[in-house]
């Protein structure tokens, strides 16, 4: 198929820097003078006919200009990120019944071009989506870019500066980032590139620019797939998409995500993901925006990017439960946007699958694009588990032990492996025991942070929650402590006499009994209707709480333990004695709806709901809101950033539910 001028015009501009680099640098010319001169001059025409010209075309003669600084520059529009989905099937939700594009997600570095009557006049950064660095001198050592245009006004077009796999095969073993290391990956390198002060250095990067949309101009066009369409014939090469002329089914979703990720590969293209965007740029501008992203499209990931660092050391941090949690300490790496350099390992079992050692090359993930994950380990042998443990608790000294714990999965025994310290005198234990006792979900006493507490117990005012409501005794040294004084005192005092009015649940969720969280102490508090009397007769008389919903045997015997120790029921008698229990409030009859008698789980953010808010809407559709996922359980709502539970729901064939799916059967 005959090509069209502007695509003469990109090809030709792409041969004869090809032929100058192996000329000047390589020393290996491959056409001759004459040839080289009839296609330089070929270009030079076919410029001038098309209005076309691209910013690093050999007709240029100014030369690379190096910049002492990256100004910054305001975008008038931010340039926001997208909200982000593992699922497939949440696309077809997203969707609806809109026409829209299917887009490759390149991954690289957000650039914003802006032309004023067919010429660049900025090329500049995302940067924080509201300001970003003035990179214009380096639009010559990207390729991609078009220098000139045909194109009369005002026109900005975003797209993604990338390097495509094979360079960056050969590229990542010559160079070294800033800390000395080589480049873990291509958008590293791509975005390091882009932002150099120097675009003779970037130009030998082998950065490629795509545009995926028009952010400004083009307004006659009402579709965005026309003002791409319109961006060919200006000289760029857009990114690979799918446009769709109907409603789609999820068949069709997954098959144009197949089609695309092939396009990917054919075209040498690094891609993390597909982009979803409605299609109609006036319905797109009604669907507004959040503060973190436009609400006009969704970000499908393929899978957590996994980025590989080296194992420092491994921290262990005894918890208020006397398990000592280890957590990895790695080389810093940036995972969508953030750096991270710590994650929790979980336990002994974990660190052992692993064969997990400092010194080790890892790779790390965010999973489910939150929680920093160690999901390998690039050096196994040569493993010691005595030369990773402490054997002594870092915190008290004492001596610790292994405790070994018995599960049952998919039919199999497991066994958890965890590290223990045993003195329920350790400073660090009994810190976040009265970290947990004061926080929000239990006691909320506003004003006792870890380090306020921290000091008071270092002076040895408190030795027993009971003592926290007798500090107006220490009034006058408490003042006297660092960053306290006369009002900050009095605020503390206030907030502590202002929980003595607590709930049922907040008082059960402050003693601490394993697994009683919100959903444990609201369904204790529904059954035996907020009145501790009727619990501890519960407790003593052998109430089989395994019938109650979500309750098994671990959840009864963990509450029949923690009633076993006599420093447990002191404290639970001594502690009612200084706060009131307010009584149980009306149950609100519950709406009829297709959910009543049933559980419902929720996993990930449902806005515009907290989760104690979405947990009160399932419970007012005379539903339970289940906390952990079962053969119990009979739909899981999926939010923003699902997790684990997801998995769980997927195996055991639970009815999975998006939010606008659940919302639409409750009725609204």
């Amino acid at each position: 198929m005959a090509q069209t001028a502007y695509e003469q015009v990109v090809t030709l501009t792409e041969r004869l820097n090809r032929c100058r680099h192996e000329y000047y640098n390589l020393n290996a010319p491959t056409i001759s003078d004459q040839e080289y001169d009839k296609l330089f001059d070929e270009l030079t025409r076919l410029e001038q006919v098309t209005g076309i010209q691209m910013a690093n075309s050999p007709t240029q003669t100014v030369g690379y200009s190096p910049v002492s600084e990256l100004p910054k520059t305001t975008h008038r529009i931010p340039l926001l990120s997208l909200d982000k989905e593992k699922r497939s099937a949440a696309l077809l939700d997203f969707i609806g019944n809109q026409l829209v594009l299917l887009m490759l997600k390149l991954d690289g570095l957000t650039i914003k071009l802006t032309y004023e009557n067919g010429t660049l006049v900025e090329a500049a950064t995302r940067g924080d989506g509201n300001e970003g660095e003035v990179v214009t001198h380096n639009a010559r050592g990207i390729t991609g870019i078009p220098q000139k245009i045909p194109y009369s006004g005002h026109l900005v077009v975003v797209g993604e500066a990338f390097i495509r796999p094979s360079d960056f095969t050969k590229l990542k073993d010559k160079l070294l980032d800033s800390s000395g290391k080589p480049y873990k990956n291509g958008r590293n390198l791509a975005a390091g590139s882009v932002r150099l002060l120097d675009a003779r250095v970037c130009k030998e990067r082998c950065v490629t620019f795509m545009p995926f949309n028009v952010l400004e101009g083009l307004e006659a066009l009402e579709l965005k797939s026309d003002r791409l369409m319109q961006l060919w014939g200006y000289g760029f090469t857009v990114c690979p998409y799918l446009k769709t002329t109907a409603a789609l089914n999820q068949r069709y979703i997954d098959m144009g995500i197949e089609r695309l990720q092939e396009l990917a590969k054919k075209h040498d293209v690094p891609i993390d993901g597909i982009v979803v965007t409605y299609n109609n740029v006036a319905y797109s501008k009604s669907c507004g925006r959040t503060g973190h992203h436009y609400k006009d499209g969704i970000a499908y990931k393929f899978e957590d990017d996994a980025f590989e660092t080296r194992l420092q050391s491994i921290e262990w941090n005894p918890t208020r439960s006397g398990e000592i949690a280890p957590v990895a300490i790695f080389d810093p790496v940036e995972i969508d946007g953030c750096e991270v350099a710590r994650a929790s390992l979980h336990n002994l079992s974990f660190i052992e699958g692993l064969e997990l050692m400092p010194g080790n090359r890892i790779k790390v993930s965010k999973r489910n694009m939150i929680i920093p994950h160690v999901e390998e380990n690039l050096d196994r042998g040569g493993f010691s588990l005595d030369a990773v443990i402490p054997r002594q608790c870092p915190c008290c000294g004492e001596a610790t032990r292994i405790h070994e714990s018995k599960s049952t999965a998919d039919g199999r025994e497991r066994i958890t492996r965890t590290l223990f310290c045993d003195n329920p005198k350790c400073e660090t234990r009994r810190l976040q025991q009265f970290v947990h006792f004061v926080g929000e979900k239990a006691m909320d006493i506003e004003g006792l942070s870890e380090a306020t507490l921290e000091k008071l117990i270092g002076r040895g005012l408190l030795h027993s929650y009971m003592d926290i409501y007798r500090l107006d005794d220490h009034r006058a040294e408490i003042i006297k402590l660092e960053g306290m004084g006369e009002k900050s005192w009095q605020r503390l005092w206030d907030a502590i006499q202002r929980s003595r009015n607590t709930t049922f649940e907040r008082y059960l969720i402050a003693m601490d009994i394993p697994m009683i969280g919100n959903t444990a102490s609201r369904t204790l508090a529904r059954t035996f209707q907020s009145d501790l009397n009727a619990f501890e007769e519960a407790v003593v008389s052998g109430y089989d709480f395994t019938q109650l919903p979500d309750f098994g045997e671990t959840l009864q015997n963990n509450i029949r333990a923690w009633f076993e120790s006599e420093d447990n029921w002191y404290i639970w008698y001594e502690l009612r004695e200084l706060v009131q229990i307010a009584p149980a409030a009306p149950i609100p009859e519950a709406t009829a709806s297709p959910f009543t008698g049933l559980t419902i789980v929720v996993t990930g953010k449902v806005e515009p709901y907290t989760r104690e808010g979405i947990n009160a809407k399932i419970e007012s559709l005379g539903a339970h809101a289940g906390s952990s996922v079962s053969s119990k359980t009979d739909y899981l709502i999926c939010g923003e950033n699902a997790g684990s539970k997801l998995d769980k729901a997927q195996a055991l064939g639970v009815k999975i539910l998006s939010p606008a799916e659940f919302f639409r059967m409750a009725g609204e």
